[in-house]
């Protein structure tokens, strides 16, 4: 899980079906996430996959969200992803206003 800091901050929740697997699209995955660790205000990243795939990315603001929606190389997947992989997918983006978490610490 990542380590975000204080909220407020905002969540981009990217929810999709693939129309198969394809070893290209997790490279193109891995390739994103190091180009948008760049960004000053990208904050991190959470994601799941099998059937259904989740992918929460932590962001500073909506300007920085804005400039990740028009990088080059994140532009150039999304029409990749239309094409190649996706049956569907849903993009959500939220404020996140408060957090909380639960971690159980084992002793041997």
């Amino acid at each position: 899980m990542t380590n975000t800091p204080t909220p407020p901050y905002y969540a981009v929740i990217f929810t999709s079906v693939l129309k198969r697997d394809d070893p290209e699209y997790l490279k193109i995955n891995d390739f994103l996430r190091q180009e948008a660790e760049k960004l000053d205000g990208f904050l991190g990243e959470d994601s799941a996959r099998n059937d259904y795939g989740i992918s929460i990315s932590y962001w500073k603001d909506l300007d920085v969200i804005q400039a990740w929606r028009q990088n080059a190389d994140h532009q150039w997947a999304k029409e990749k992803g239309r094409k190649e992989f996706y049956k569907k997918y849903k993009i959500r983006i939220a404020r996140v206003e408060r957090e909380y978490q639960f971690e159980k610490i084992y002793s041997d």
